[in-house]
């Protein structure tokens, strides 16, 4: 499903059940070592995703460890991002030549539910788009919709700052005719190939019980 939402030429693997915790490294089982038995399934399926991913760029299988602020760490000339939730893991990778980076969210399609939590999550305007959108298409979570897309926009923003980005400081306008997103930031943006970006965007889809987000920030063309 995720390759529907990532342009050429980025690769990208999925899996709907785990694999057994010994085809993960030893580097990688170490990390999880103290976790839950479902916690280290997750952790070694995504990161074999990933090397079945990278396998595309002739990429040799190697473990795929943690970098700063946790994200993973790719190999030189590689951009990428990997998800997971119940049921579903993904990643994708590109060349650094390509894409500058990349952002995957996979959410089930159902409700937040708590309006603290929903608060916490998204803007009085992205609230009202949510009531909104909810009355024309009520088989979407639209708030899980939010909270997935600006997941993707994180994990886009952090490899190109190294800083963090707070749930308010991006205002999400979501077009359902063509299942796109836009989150213009509220604070000052990365410099990529020599202009401010002032926001991201990406596409989502719905499907399988899941939504599915995903941002590219494509390499300027020369």
């Amino acid at each position: 499903m995720i390759e529907k939402l990532l342009p050429a030429p980025i690769s990208a693997a999925e899996s709907f059940h785990d694999d057994p915790v010994e085809e993960m490294y030893p580097e990688e089982r170490a990390l999880v070592a103290n976790a839950v038995p479902h916690r280290r399934r997750e952790f070694g399926t995504v990161r074999n995703c990933a090397r079945r991913a990278l396998a595309a760029f002739g990429v040799a299988p190697a473990p795929v460890l943690p970098g700063p602020g946790r994200a993973p760490r790719w190999p030189d000339g590689v951009v990428g991002a990997m998800t997971h939730c119940t049921g579903y893991r993904a990643a994708a990778v590109a060349r650094a030549a390509d894409f500058r980076a990349l952002g995957l969210d996979a959410e089930p399609n159902e409700p937040i539910g708590d309006p603290g939590v929903l608060g916490l999550v998204s803007l009085p305007e992205e609230r009202a788009q949510i009531s909104r959108l909810a009355t024309h298409q009520p088989e979407i979570s639209w708030d899980r919709l939010v909270f997935s897309a600006k997941e993707s926009v994180y994990k886009a923003w952090y490899p190109l700052t190294g800083r963090w980005l707070g749930f308010e400081d991006a205002r999400l306008t979501l077009d359902p005719s063509d299942a796109t997103f836009t989150a213009r930031l509220l604070v000052p943006g990365p410099v990529v190939d020599g202009r401010q970006l002032a926001e991201f965007t990406g596409r989502w889809l719905i499907g399988a019980g899941l939504v599915l987000t995903a941002v590219t920030v494509p390499a300027a063309t020369r």
